[in-house]
């Protein structure tokens, strides 16, 4: 029997869809190379945070001048959660644990979590378009 790829899309879309309909508010796989939890929020949708789909920082190449954060999955491209009332404005200073956009397949939505301090410069990709997985997103400039 081969393993299930917890970071595809289509097996992540297809167990939302799942649980949506037997009415499972959520869903939480572990294993030694990460994690998988999906949550059904009725009306808002599902979310789902995975420390296997989302590496830190993919992309980010150390000690250079400025880092690119990467889709680390394809799907559609968001700047900010879609509930949020506040628009998310460039450049701004950020953590290495700061959530910078989403990246959504259906009604799922995966952080993209920034990987590396400094300051949130460029957007790489136009909210709302369709990223391929290790599609630029934003680059960050590093301290020196």
């Amino acid at each position: 029997m081969s393993a299930i790829d917890f970071s595809d899309p289509a097996t992540i879309a297809l167990l939302t869809e799942a649980l949506t309909a037997a009415g499972v508010d959520g869903l939480e796989i572990s294993r030694p190379g990460g994690q998988l939890r999906i949550i059904v929020a009725g009306e808002r949708g599902a979310g789902i945070n995975s420390t296997e789909a989302t590496p830190p920082a993919p992309g980010l190449a150390p000690g250079s001048a400025s880092a690119v954060v990467k889709a680390p999955m394809a799907g559609r491209f968001c700047v900010e959660h879609p509930t949020s009332a506040t628009p998310q404005n460039l450049p701004r200073s950020i953590s290495d644990a700061d959530i910078v956009g989403f990246v959504g397949v259906g009604h799922i939505l995966l952080p993209l979590r920034a990987g590396r301090s400094g300051v949130l410069t460029r957007l790489l990709a136009e909210p709302g378009a369709l990223v391929g997985f290790g599609g630029p997103l934003f680059e960050i400039e590093l301290p020196s």
